[in-house]
C-alpha cells in the first residue's frame, strides 16, 4: 500500500506535530517535576503535581499513540518501510518502549504522588517524578535526531529487498529495450515532485 501524495502529506504532517507535542509535553513535565522537587512551597509542590496528573492522564498517551499510529503509516505507506532501514525500525521501538515507560512508569509515579500529597504526605520518590520524563525527553531527542540524519542504512530485509528490486529492474529493462522511447515511473515522478 503506497500512500498517494496529498495522504502522504498529511500523515506526515500529522506525525511531526504529534512527535513535537511529544516531546514539549514531556519538557512540560519535566519543568513541572523540577518545580516541585527545587522548591520548599507546597502550594508549589501540589500545583506542580497537579498538573503533571492532568498532563500524564489526558495528553501523554493520545499523543503516544498518534505518533506511533502516523509513524506506522508513513512506514508502511512509502518506500521508507517499517524494517527496511535501521533508523525508521529504532524509531519504531524506542516509540513502543517509550509508550511503554509512560504507561508503566511514568503515569502510576505521577498518581503516586498525587495521592501521597493528598493524603498530606511527603512526595514518596522524588527522584522517581523527574527520572521519567528525563529518560523520555533524552529518547525523544533521539528520535528527532534520528529522524533527521537518517544514519545506519539499510537492514538485513532491506538490502535482500533492493537486490530483489534491482532484480526485477533489470528484467523489466531488458523486456522493454526493444522499445525506443524510455518509459517514465509514475512513482519516482510524484515523489521528486
Amino acid at each position: 500500500m503506497k500512500l498517494r501524495r496529498p495522504a502522504r502529506r498529511a500523515t506526515l504532517a500529522v506525525h511531526v506535530a504529534a512527535s513535537a507535542c511529544w516531546l514539549g509535553l514531556t519538557l512540560g513535565l519535566l519543568g513541572l517535576a523540577t518545580a516541585a522537587l527545587t522548591t520548599d512551597s507546597d502550594p508549589t509542590i501540589e500545583a506542580s503535581v497537579r498538573s503533571m496528573k492532568v498532563f500524564t492522564d489526558w495528553l501523554v498517551l493520545p499523543l503516544a499513540f498518534l505518533t506511533l499510529v502516523s509513524g506506522l503509516l508513513l512506514s508502511l505507506g512509502t518506500s521508507w518501510g517499517l524494517a527496511r532501514h535501521r533508523w525508521v525500525y529504532t524509531k519504531f521501538w524506542l516509540t513502543l518502549v517509550t509508550i511503554a515507560a509512560s504507561t508503566f512508569a511514568l503515569r502510576p509515579g505521577v498518581n503516586e504522588a498525587m495521592t501521597a500529597l493528598s493524603a498530606g504526605e511527603p512526595l514518596p520518590s522524588p527522584s522517581d517524578l523527574i527520572a521519567g520524563p528525563i529518560v523520555s525527553l533524552s529518547a525523544y531527542l533521539f528520535m528527532t535526531v534520528i529522524s533527521v540524519l537518517k544514519p545506519w542504512g539499510l537492514t538485513r530485509r532491506g538490502r535482500r529487498l533492493r537486490g530483489q528490486e534491482g532484480r526485477d529492474q533489470r528484467k523489466l529493462g531488458q523486456k522493454q529495450s526493444a522499445s525506443p522511447h524510455k518509459e517514465v515511473d509514475a512513482e519516482v515522478m510524484r515523489q521528486t515532485a
